[in-house]
């Protein structure tokens, strides 16, 4: 389960300027440790964790090589890799040239079983004031019949 807090912050830009906001951050950044992964994947496959290191440590150098060449990588359930040069807008076509590329980003989309696996994700949030709203107000007396209705 991912737990979540509630944070505030003054609005310094936009229609909400000087107004204080609320938003939602997560309390910790669960990780996983590589060990953790490899245990894992021995636990669920016939595999040693020599061949388990071994094969992530190659796909990360064979990830690198194809981002080096342009070329996306296919992950299987997982999803792909694959490299985007945002581009810079230029006023005139002449302008446009490889410098006017900003810094590179890795782009990973998530197959359909990596999306639904997040949407399923459990989530909370530790917000102290809907606690305070939500408590029940103490019951008035009712006037009731000690028996109560009896149909017949």
């Amino acid at each position: 389960m991912v737990e979540f807090e509630v944070k505030s912050k003054k609005q310094t830009i936009g229609k909400k300027k000087g107004q204080t906001v609320y938003y939602a951050v997560p309390k910790s950044n669960q990780h996983m440790t590589l060990d953790s992964l490899c245990d894992m994947i021995m636990d669920e496959t016939s595999l040693s964790r020599g061949d388990v290191m071994n094969t992530l440590i190659t796909l990360g150098k064979m990830a690198c090589r194809s981002l080096k060449m342009g070329a996306s990588i296919d992950l299987g359930d997982l999803g792909s890799l694959r490299i985007y040069f945002p581009p810079k807008m230029m006023d005139d076509m002449k302008d446009v040239t490889a410098a006017t590329l900003k810094t590179p980003k890795i782009i990973f989309t998530p197959k359909a079983k990596m999306r639904e696996a997040a949407h399923a994700a459990e989530v909370s949030v530790d917000n102290p004031a809907r606690k305070k709203s939500l408590t029940p107000a103490p019951k008035e007396k009712e006037n009731k019949e000690e028996n109560g209705p009896v149909a017949g």
